[in-house]
């Protein structure tokens, strides 16, 4: 076709519909605005971003503001790797925010055996946390159901392996321990990519029919234990204080019987030099004897009034002054 160019003094501009060429201008600006939402999102504190780009993992995303490809081309999968989940075995809380966090089956999760053939109801519960966002997301199709598998799968091999006794009582921690090492370990194996914090059982009992005959029987126990513990706390107080009155008493004892061996001694070390100096001078020993000892008595017998035995009257030694006589 042939342009000919005496058309253009036959067009009018007036035929042209300028609200049609502003709607072509409409359709980039809402393309354009739509990419820039698309394209900017934000991830939570709590959490770690994966993206993927038409489906296949490319990175992760720290939290903050950032940014994709858009139009879809990247997809943002948000996942709580710094908040602790929870999953409950045997009773469900209600308004649990993880879809997981328990089962519709929980009469038969808490109904086991125990390694003695007896049967325990026993409800626990499990608290994780998604180390790896990639293992969590492509390794495995549903990594929390899974979990809840392992974690019954663990339980009843744990409980199985102890006394229905060990299992209510005196044996909880025990198995706390153990189940947390062999669900970490099954978890690691199968690249959940999650890691296990907490194993911790809740109501362990006895089936209901002999539930009231066990609470007695361990009512009795505790009452036993309670009864010892009050034996030994008196055996504790009574026997140590006899224990430093005895010694207390041999402690005297012993300086009573050092004392008086002093004090033998003493004396035996005095009779011996008196012995010596009586060999020397026997007269002049008893003569010195003799003073010392009326020295000692004289004083204790009063007034007294001797006499020499030749006196005839005892009136010539009597004083019978007046000064005597007001005395």
């Amino acid at each position: 076709m042939k342009f000919d160019p005496d058309d253009w003094r036959d067009f009018d501009w007036r035929d042209i519909d300028f609200k049609q060429l502003r709607l072509l201008w409409v359709i980039p600006v809402i393309l354009v605005v739509f990419a820039a939402f698309s394209s900017v999102y934000t991830v939570q504190a709590e959490s770690e971003g994966v993206v993927l780009r038409f489906g296949k993992y490319v990175r992760n995303a720290e939290p903050g503001l950032r940014f994709k490809l858009p139009f879809n081309i990247e997809r943002v999968v948000m996942v709580p790797v710094k908040r602790q989940l929870k999953q409950e075995f045997g009773f469900g809380t209600s308004g649990a925010t993880n879809p997981n966090q328990f089962s519709a089956e929980q009469t038969l999760e808490r109904g086991m055996v125990t390694g003695d053939l007896n049967a325990a109801t026993v409800e626990w519960i499990v608290q994780y946390r998604i180390r790896d966002p990639d293992l969590y997301l492509f390794e495995v199709r549903d990594p929390d159901n899974t979990l809840r598998d392992l974690s019954e799968s663990v339980m009843r091999t744990v409980v199985g392996d102890r006394t229905v006794d060990e299992v209510i009582t005196v044996g909880r921690q025990e198995i706390e321990a153990d189940a947390l090492l062999q669900l970490q370990e099954l978890v690691n194996k199968y690249e959940l990519g999650l890691s296990i914090d907490q194993v911790q059982l809740k109501n362990v009992n006895p089936p209901l029919p002999v539930q009231n005959s066990f609470n007695e029987v361990n009512q009795a126990q505790q009452e036993r234990e309670q009864l010892i513990n009050l034996a030994n706390g008196e055996y504790n107080k009574v026997v140590p204080r006899a224990s430093g009155e005895a010694e207390q008493k041999i402690q005297a004892a012993e300086g009573y019987a050092l004392k008086r061996v002093n004090e033998a001694e003493g004396d035996v070390a005095r009779f011996n030099a008196v012995m010596a100096e009586y060999l020397k001078a026997p007269e002049v020993t008893k003569q010195r004897i003799y003073i010392e000892t009326m020295r000692q008595i004289v004083p204790n017998l009063g007034k007294k009034i001797i006499i020499d035995e030749q006196a005839s009257q005892i009136l010539p030694l009597l004083q019978l002054s007046t000064e005597s006589a007001k005395n």
